[in-house]
């Protein structure tokens, strides 16, 4: 499992909108199929897991980040045959990068490669304006859907055909 360190002070109004983005992911978490635990690692980091509704992907890992800024950071990362996607160990690295950039135009989330090479999809929320619960249900329930572009690079990842 993915663990970030961010720095994090742990004053009141830092602590205010890590609980009530914490709450909308526990609610949401059961209607998709996804139970959100806290990280014992960091405790800013809150981590989940899909496995349901899914033809491509093995399952998404799905990490969010409460930064010290007050935004909401989801990064989810699919599992293909039992491991991370890395760009390194992949058949066609140059292939899937391109397709990364491609998605991050037509998706409605964003893709992109950790500082280690895996690939993930993702999304930011900025806290600053108030609290967006419908925007965090609406990418909470659209991570099914990237399993489709999990599928469309997997001539890029292990030369297997799309479905």
């Amino acid at each position: 499992m993915r663990q970030w360190c961010l720095r994090k002070t742990t004053t009141l109004p830092a602590i205010a909108p890590e609980n009530r983005s914490r709450r909308c992911w526990i609610r949401q978490g059961p209607g998709i199929n996804i139970t959100f635990r806290q990280s014992t690692k960091q405790p800013f980091n809150y981590v989940g897991v899909l496995k349901q509704g899914l033809v491509n992907a093995d399952s998404f890992e799905i990490v969010i980040s409460v930064t010290a800024n007050e935004n909401d950071r989801f990064r989810i990362y699919p599992h293909y045959k039992n491991g991370y996607i890395n760009i390194d160990n992949v058949k066609n690295s140059p292939g899937v990068m391109r397709q990364l950039l491609r998605l991050s135009d037509r998706a409605f989330l964003f893709w992109g490669a950790d500082e280690s090479g895996d690939i993930f999809t993702g999304y930011t929320f900025t806290l600053e304006s108030g609290f967006p619960e419908e925007a965090i249900r609406i990418v909470l329930r659209s991570i099914v859907n990237s399993d489709k572009f999990v599928g469309e690079m997997r001539p890029n990842i292990d030369g297997t055909s799309s479905p």
